[in-house]
């Protein structure tokens, strides 16, 4: 697999410290956020013509949605260091 190949010093280091499951949740947390930053710059570019100093609708989109997914992601992180008990109440929420 690519990504593993891609990304294995980072994998090796969060695996230690965190854990298997939780190392590969960080690491995926980076590339979210890395993905983000790289949406967020291209909006820089492609302004709303509606609402000028806004992103274009399918920016917003895109990083509503990951956002979304990495709030998601640190749901599953948090319910994992507290030992799987508040995963099902953190689903509950949204």
């Amino acid at each position: 697999m690519p990504v593993f190949d891609e990304k294995q010093e980072e994998l090796e280091h969060y695996e230690t410290m965190m854990g298997v499951p939780r190392g590969r949740l960080a690491v995926t947390l980076d590339m979210i956020t890395d993905a983000m930053a790289l949406v967020g710059q291209h909006g820089v570019y492609c302004q709303s013509q509606r609402w000028p100093g806004k992103p274009v609708m399918d920016i917003q989109i895109i990083m509503n949605s990951l956002t979304g997914a990495k709030e998601l992601i640190q749901s599953v992180m948090q319910g994992l260091k507290d030992g799987g008990s508040k995963t099902g109440q953190s689903l509950s929420k949204g």
